[in-house]
């Protein structure tokens, strides 16, 4: 398994038993009212808001709240208005990295995530320097206790591209336009999948064989990932299993 999958995995594992939940609902929440403020209220209209709608609600957060998340980004509530910006850099052994974030203070939360790079080791890079490692998909988590053969006939006819055994869960990747309608055709299925969402996946990889190196790869990628402003990173890395469950196991 390539270590940028088992970090998606690590990371949806932490959010489902994470202590700081009501940090997770807070980032959960702004991209709610993004994409409701970009492409309208209406989940069946506006593809971008019910995938962040599914993601709501699979992190048990309340109706009610995802609906007045939804009505700030409309602007039927009053509400911050949050932009999105995205950085690039790169961690010790010469990782790629993608930080998204969504924030009502450019500057300030510029600074801040420069800071979060330098102290850990990494560095800032200009816009374009590393997003082209990467491109754009739609990912699907599935139990991998679910049948290969009735995943693949119902994903593919959705439009999904690619079926992967990851070791612990099913992957399947698709075109973030058809994100939507290949979950809906698994749900419909009988098979709910554990997450789906957009992900920026590397198109190549940054073999980390140094547990040290791992160790600060890892410590970088938690820094960013903690700050509030900061809702998703993306990174290249390829560390062996046991290697990571190591680092990421202290």
């Amino acid at each position: 398994m390539s270590g940028h999958s088992k970090w998606a995995t690590t990371k949806h594992r932490k959010a489902a038993v994470d202590k700081a939940r009501a940090k997770v609902f807070a980032k959960v929440l702004r991209q709610v009212e993004v994409a409701a403020r970009e492409g309208g209220g209406d989940p069946d209209a506006n593809p971008t808001l019910r995938t962040m709608f599914e993601k709501a609600r699979a992190a048990s957060i309340p109706l009610d709240t995802i609906e007045r998340a939804i009505k700030r980004g409309t602007g039927e509530l009053e509400g911050v208005r949050y932009e999105q910006v995205t950085y690039e850099g790169y961690a010790p052994a010469g990782v790629a990295i993608i930080v998204e974030c969504l924030t009502d203070n450019r500057n300030r939360t510029g600074a801040e995530v420069r800071n979060v790079f330098s102290r850990n080791g990494g560095s800032m890079a200009e816009p374009g320097a590393v997003s082209w490692q990467f491109e754009r998909k739609g990912v699907i988590s599935l139990a991998r206790s679910f049948d290969e053969d009735r995943i693949m006939e119902a994903a593919v006819e959705a439009g999904a591209e690619d079926l992967r055994d990851d070791g612990e869960n099913w992957t399947v990747t698709c075109a973030p336009s058809d994100l939507a309608a290949v979950r809906d055709a698994l749900v419909a299925a009988g098979m709910e999948p554990d997450a789906a969402e957009l992900q920026m996946v590397p198109t190549t990889t940054v073999p980390v064989a140094d547990e040290g190196d791992a160790k600060r790869v890892v410590r970088l990628l938690e820094a960013l990932d903690d700050h509030d402003d900061v809702q998703n990173v993306w990174s290249n890395f390829d560390i062996p299993d046991e290697i990571l469950a190591a680092v990421t196991a202290e």
